[in-house]
């Protein structure tokens, strides 16, 4: 019996990011159809969980979006739209208290997807977890980067979230395609396009398996092959990395799930006569179960 009974999209703090930026080498007449830009060029970006809750009464969350843990001036600088920890509210409407949450799935340390980790900006407060009670699990090489970051990416780690975490006693780094934390009806796959070990959950559910994207798949338009980050650090393995998922997915009739898509949380993936490939039956919101 599978242990998962619902599963729901979970809406974090927003942001707007540069969109030649988000789309990479694809020219602005191309991604402006799929995201319109505002006047400043930016798009506008979820950063949506997945909550899953267990038969057993267990809570797991993936991811926690970018939060509200930056102080005022860095928080217009990354576009952030909000000030409140929108996540927060969003798991009171549907019942769940930061206490309830028992297990937290981190595809990577980047802050739009662990900066919801921390409670948010007090000036003069030092930073705080916002999960008292959770088990944390994030992969071995993501969590290696986040310990030495690249002059390339350091800006896009919390250098204090590292230590809280460790302290908890609850943090589990896998390397493998279980957790002995999560246990049946969870498995990862990796990715290094992005970021080293990027973990993309697979979760088995009543819907079929749901594969959490993370930032390897950011939304519906990346979906496209050629469509790739700047910020990603190797476009053409993340390409190939892309495809080997997406070809699972369609295999197992199964569905991904988009953290960063404004619109669209999770969708079925298709293949056309001519190889294009392109998200299906689109889920503005997900409530499975």
């Amino acid at each position: 019996m599978l242990p998962v009974v619902q599963v729901d999209s979970i809406a974090g703090n927003t942001q707007k990011l540069d969109g030649g930026a988000m789309f990479g080498n694809a020219p602005l007449a191309v991604w402006r159809k799929w995201c319109p830009p505002d006047a400043h060029n930016r798009i506008a970006l979820a950063c949506r969980a997945m909550l899953v809750r267990e038969d057993s009464g267990r809570t797991v969350l993936l991811e926690t979006g970018i939060g509200a843990f930056f102080e005022p001036a860095m928080r217009e600088r990354f576009g952030v739209v909000e000030d409140r920890h929108v996540l927060l509210d969003s798991l009171a409407a549907v019942g769940v208290t930061p206490a309830d949450v028992d297990v937290i799935v981190l595809s990577h340390m980047h802050f739009d997807h662990a900066g919801g980790m921390l409670l948010p900006y007090r000036e003069g407060a030092a930073p705080e977890l916002a999960f008292p009670n959770a088990h944390v699990v994030v992969g071995h090489r993501a969590w290696a980067r986040a310990l030495q970051p690249h002059a390339r990416d350091r800006a896009s780690f919390i250098p204090a979230l590292q230590p809280l975490l460790e302290a908890t006693d609850r943090l589990e780094i896998v390397e493998g395609d279980r957790s002995t934390v999560l246990g049946d009806g969870y498995s990862f796959h990796y990715s290094d396009g992005h970021t080293p070990g990027l973990l993309l959950t697979r979760v088995e559910t009543p819907r079929g398996p749901v594969t959490f994207m993370g930032d390897l798949v950011p939304g519906a338009p990346w979906v496209h092959l050629p469509i790739t980050m700047g910020y990603d650090r190797f476009p053409e393995l993340l390409i190939d990395e892309k495809q080997a998922l997406l070809d699972r997915i369609r295999a197992d009739d199964g569905w991904a799930f988009f953290t960063h898509d404004e619109h669209v949380a999770a969708a079925k993936i298709a293949v056309d006569s001519k190889g294009r490939y392109s998200a299906t039956e689109p889920q503005q919101q997900v409530h499975w179960s």
